[in-house]
C-alpha cells in the first residue's frame, strides 16, 4: 500500500512540474513604433505584430492605453505557440503637436505586463503653410 502511494505522489508530483513548464511568451517586432511626421486628419492605425515563443497558448487580457487619444484593439482568440498576432492601435490625428504614449499589454505570458509606445508628431499643413508664406513675404521684403 504504501509503495502505491508513492508511485501515486511522484506521479502527481511530475505531473505538476511539466504543467509549470508550459509558458506563454509574447515576443513583439517592434515595441515602438515610429509614426514620423504626419499630417492633422491621416490615418492614425499602426499595428503592432508579435509572436507566441513560448510552449502554451497566450491570452491577451486586456490592452490599455495611456491617453483616451489612443485606442488599442486586442486579439480576441488566444494566439497557439509560434503562431503571430497583432494589437491594432489607433490615434486620433486631430490633435496637433507630437505624440508619445505607451500601451500597456497584459497577457499570461512570462512577462506578464509588456509596455509597448507610438511617437511621432502631427502637423498641420494650412498653419505651416501659412508660416512659410509670411517667412517668405519676410524675405522678399527684406530684398527690396
Amino acid at each position: 500500500m504504501k509503495k502505491i502511494i508513492t508511485i501515486l505522489f511522484v506521479g502527481l508530483f511530475t505531473i505538476a512540474l511539466q504543467a509549470q513548464d508550459k509558458t506563454a511568451k509574447i515576443k513583439f517586432k517592434s515595441e515602438t513604433i515610429d509614426y514620423g511626421t504626419i499630417e492633422k486628419g491621416a490615418d492614425g492605425v499602426r499595428v503592432f505584430e508579435f509572436t507566441n515563443t513560448g510552449n502554451a497558448p497566450l491570452v491577451i487580457t486586456r490592452v490599455y492605453s495611456s491617453c483616451g487619444c489612443t485606442i488599442p484593439k486586442k486579439p480576441e482568440k488566444p494566439i497557439l505557440p509560434g503562431e503571430d498576432g497583432v494589437i491594432e492601435v489607433k490615434y486620433d490625428t486631430k490633435r496637433v503637436g507630437p505624440i508619445r504614449k505607451t500601451i500597456t499589454v497584459y497577457s499570461n505570458a512570462d512577462e506578464p505586463t509588456k509596455a509597448i509606445k507610438i511617437k511621432g508628431k502631427i502637423v498641420d499643413p494650412s498653419k505651416s503653410k501659412s508660416i512659410m508664406m509670411k517667412d517668405k513675404s519676410e524675405v522678399e521684403s527684406s530684398n527690396n
